[in-house]
């Protein structure tokens, strides 16, 4: 075989029109051999014949296993093929063997119409957060993201229930001012799996107008551009950051999105705000009727006049004890009312375990108690009565016996 050097030179002198014997002749090998060189359409390449190896007597049983099982670890075939050599050469000839037997999972361009879809994803922020206890704790962020324009929504949220899924969904709907037609979720336990939806997110769907779509496992696709968002936010808004409660994370996090959907996205060329014209156009309007979300409860108020939203208690007018008392909450705010007025106004804690007490309220039970703990005043018939009352009932006087 000839050389690199000697088959570049061959293919130079025979595109100058140097005869194929003179070459032969220059270079001291055969016409043949030159002939050879010009009609190749790639340098000579030294490849060596294959040979049995070690590992060769036992590679049709790891074929075998891999077509079983493709993800089987190298460290586990070799016991079960009874391999004593290198761990490291059987693994390596493992490697060379897996991709024949694993599965393509080809990866589609989607086309994301205006108005067609939103993306929606929860961030778990790599900061605890402080609460109002006193305690600090990783909190998930709702982000919704209209695959169109790019824009992105997003609020920290107290709970990854659904009650508080549906309210900060709400928020960011709002914050859009149209609803995308398809809200995209990836079997998030809150929302739905498979075939299951929880409990109120078909109502809220339906009064939305829009179709949920839960994406099935192994679908990076289809959620992408919210989760490259989540990746964006852990280099791009956390650095250097500090927070002290979830209101001043939201407040941080809103003015930072304001100027991160003006900048022009790589893949669109334009920035996210402005597509969101074209994404609102096509998107449904918002519902013209109020919608009944966040943690709702009905029951009477016991004698411990306190009601319990997620796991904290609050307090309660004692007055309405033993009374039918209907318990809502949203991100914010706790209320309780009776036939209609309200009771009881808390702020929501956001930590867990925790009792809200009004002063006023324990103040007016403590009124309650004392009164209940004082006899009650006896009330008697006065027995000493006019003879003449009986007289006059039984006829004797007036027109009858005197």
């Amino acid at each position: 075989m000839i050389t690199l050097e000697d088959w570049a030179l061959i293919r130079r002198l025979a595109a100058e029109g140097v005869p194929k014997a003179r070459i032969a002749g220059r270079l001291g090998i055969s016409r043949t051999t030159v002939i050879k060189a010009v009609n190749s359409d790639s340098p000579p390449r030294y490849e060596r014949t294959p040979r049995p190896t070690s590992f060769t007597v036992f590679e049709a049983r790891v074929r075998e296993l891999l077509v079983e099982a493709p993800d089987m670890p190298a460290t586990v075939l070799a016991e079960r093929v009874g391999w004593t050599g290198s761990i490291r050469w059987f693994r390596d000839n493992v490697k060379r063997l897996r991709p024949e037997q694993q599965r393509i999972d080809p990866a589609d361009r989607l086309v994301w119409e205006p108005g067609d879809a939103a993306q929606c994803d929860l961030w778990f922020p790599p900061r605890k957060i402080p609460l109002e206890d006193g305690t600090s704790k990783l909190l998930p962020v709702l982000v919704i993201t209209p695959a169109h324009s790019r824009f992105i929504t997003g609020r920290m949220i107290p709970t990854r229930k659904t009650e508080d899924l549906l309210l900060g969904s709400w928020e960011l709907i709002q914050q859009l001012g149209r609803v995308p037609r398809r809200l995209l979720w990836d079997n998030e336990p809150g929302i739905g799996r498979g075939q299951r939806r929880a409990d109120g997110v078909a109502a809220f769907m339906g009064t939305l107008a829009t179709k949920l779509v839960l994406l099935p496992p192994r679908d990076p696709e289809s959620k992408g551009v919210v989760e490259r968002r989540n990746g964006w936010f852990e280099t791009s808004f956390m650095p250097g950051r500090s927070f002290t409660s979830p209101a001043d994370f939201n407040a941080q996090f809103t003015d930072w999105l304001g100027r991160a959907n003006a900048r022009v996205v790589r893949t669109t060329g334009v920035a996210p705000v402005d597509r969101l014209d074209a994404d609102r156009v096509a998107m449904l309007p918002l519902p013209p009727i109020p919608l009944h979300l966040g943690w709702r409860n009905r029951l009477r108020l016991g004698r411990d006049y306190y009601v319990r939203i997620d796991t904290n208690d609050y307090s309660v007018d004692p007055h309405v004890i033993g009374r039918i008392v209907d318990v809502t909450a949203d991100l914010d705010r706790v209320r309780v009312r009776c036939d209609g007025r309200i009771v009881a106004d808390h702020p929501r804690l956001w930590a867990r375990g925790r009792v809200v007490t009004d002063p006023a309220h324990v103040e007016m039970a403590a009124v309650l108690r004392r009164e209940f703990q004082q006899p009650r005043a006896a009330v008697g018939d006065d027995l000493s009565r006019d003879l003449a009352d009986y007289d006059r009932a039984f006829g004797l006087i007036d027109g009858g016996l005197s």
